[in-house]
């Protein structure tokens, strides 16, 4: 892996200048070792209840080592049974350190952040005779994951094949999706440190048992997070979690709330992905943060012309248009971008380790589930255009889809953000994620793209309780084919329509303008999106 060497550069000289007394006083105030300390009084009184129990991250690089045996042990086990194919379901932090780690190396694993019927049913017409299914939940609660089990458990059962001896549980001790792996006899459930919170959990049971056990060399994650603790714990002015921290709250407080992230060249497949979960959730509160924007390399629209509203971040090499650059090996740089949000929390004055905003949107969605009629029979479309379908929170005048998209873009503010949210198949419907740099370039504003409803566990705590001024283009889309989800009242296409209009019910209802597009043919519909964000003049 290219930069096995850890640091963090300040590359622009007026963001030194006004790093320079934050970083003093963080050294000063003894942050960095208290934090390594585990001392829960880092954020204040209001944030210690929380803090005393979110911090074992900091020794995970030790306290996760007995977890290397375990996973090889189980790996080794099912090869012998040809069983060498795995698919990991979970959200958010139990997905994204996965997914990256997996990448990095080069091995397969199948990850279901979804509801879209058609990505599972991508996943089910898999091998199942070489498939090991990895239910991974801290809550144990997770409405798409439990999801995902129950339509594997039939799809097991269909095949004539021993479920329970295909599923490895990850969850947190107590939990119900503990005591169910016990009651049903799960192959394996490993219980991770419940104090640890998921987007701070790349390095516990959650990020280590669906990547070790697809074949990753965890143990030298650990030990290349292990090579770097010593330097983030130090009260030092060289120590780089200490210098990023101060970067970023120096930025924020210079008017910077955005930071744009691009790979140049780091060897890490994805770590973007990784760090807005942990950045949007940690600092997207009361009003206040700092919003992640990934973006598709460091000439990408956003970054190489980034305003002073937004710090372009280069993970890996430093180029000319980057203010920080970030360098070091997978497992280093997952410790260090969480000492260093966790110590941005302190310079923004806010709890890194809550979300108080994310459980609004799943409420909504719950109580459209319980109520078909409302969910299937809303309003009427106030506009179709093809095979799109136009749904907006304030009404449009637009006589094309061009025209509607113009008009939506004008309700994003001066120095707001544009938020793409397409709640698809992210393989099949990939196509879509080209509508970002698209969009950025006429809106002129920072833009964002999320798969839905993955991004409800990552940046929607932002969209909620972050920095006020988000506009959110939602696009949904009729499924060829639904799925049913065993033993409960609902398919998989109806729930991600719910968590979408839930959503953007939570949304409208905090004053943000809402548009959805419903695509009754996917790929059809995108060509015709796309054709008209390229047809938007000024």
């Amino acid at each position: 892996m290219a930069g096995e060497q850890t640091s963090v550069s300040i590359e622009a000289a007026a963001l030194e200048a006004a790093a320079a007394p934050l970083l003093d006083k963080l050294v000063a105030d003894g942050v960095a070792g208290k934090l390594a300390a585990q001392d829960a009084t880092i954020w204040g009184a209001d944030a210690e209840p929380e803090a005393s129990i979110r911090l074992s991250w900091t020794s995970l690089h030790r306290s996760s080592r007995p977890l290397i045996g375990e996973i090889e042990a189980l790996r080794t086990e099912l090869r012998s049974e040809g069983v060498d194919r795995v698919v990991l379901a979970g959200m958010g932090g139990s997905s994204l350190a996965p997914e990256v780690i997996t990448g990095t190396e080069g091995v397969a694993l199948t990850v279901l952040d979804t509801t879209d019927p058609g990505q599972v049913a991508d996943a089910l017409a898999g091998d199942l005779e070489r498939t090991v299914l990895v239910v991974s939940s801290k809550s144990g609660t997770t409405v798409e994951t439990d999801s995902h089990r129950r339509v594997f458990t039939a799809a097991f059962a269909d095949a004539g094949i021993d479920a329970a001896r295909r599923i490895v549980v990850v969850t947190d001790p107590g939990s119900p999706l503990a005591a169910l792996g016990q009651a049903e006899g799960y192959r394996m459930v490993f219980l991770a440190d419940p104090h640890v919170g998921g987007r701070y959990s790349a390095l516990t049971a959650f990020g280590l048992v669906p990547a070790g056990l697809a074949g990753a060399d965890v143990a030298r994650l650990l030990d290349q997070a292990a090579g770097v603790a010593d330097a983030l714990a130090a009260d030092s002015a060289d120590n780089p979690a200490l210098r990023l921290a101060a970067a970023l709250g120096a930025a924020h407080g210079d008017g910077a709330e955005k930071v744009v992230l691009a790979d140049t060249g780091s060897g890490i497949a994805g770590l973007g992905d990784w760090a807005e979960q942990l950045i949007a959730e940690s600092t997207g509160k009361r009003g206040t943060g700092l919003l992640p924007v990934v973006v598709e390399g460091p000439d990408a629209t956003g970054f190489a012309d980034a305003g002073p509203d937004a710090t372009p971040i280069a993970i890996g090499a430093p180029t000319a248009a980057a203010k920080v650059a970030v360098t070091g090996p997978l497992g280093a740089q997952f410790l260090l971008w969480e000492y260093a949000v966790a110590i941005t929390g302190r310079l923004l004055a806010i709890n890194p380790f809550d979300q108080p905003d994310v459980e609004a949107a799943k409420r909504a969605a719950r109580s459209l589930l319980d109520d078909p009629a409302a969910l299937r029979g809303g309003a009427e479309p106030s506009a179709v255009f093809g095979t799109v379908e136009v749904y907006a929170s304030t009404g449009t005048s637009g006589g094309s889809l061009s025209d509607v998209l113009r008009e939506f873009l004008g309700t994003t503010p001066e120095g707001g953000y544009l938020a793409v949210q397409a709640y698809l198949d992210r393989l099949d419907d990939a196509s879509a994620a080209l509508l970002r740099p698209e969009l950025a370039k006429r809106s002129g504003r920072q833009t964002t793209f999320g798969w839905g409803p993955r991004f409800l566990h990552s940046t929607g705590q932002y969209h909620k309780g972050g920095h006020p001024n988000g506009a959110f283009l939602q696009i949904t889309g009729a499924a060829e084919t639904d799925l049913a989800v065993p033993d409960r009242p609902y398919t998989l296409g109806t729930l991600q329509l719910a968590q979408a209009l839930g959503d953007g019910q939570v949304l409208a209802g905090h004053g943000r303008p809402v548009l959805r597009l419903h695509l009754t043919d996917r790929v059809a519909g995108l060509a015709e999106l796309m054709r008209a964000v390229q047809d938007i003049t000024s």
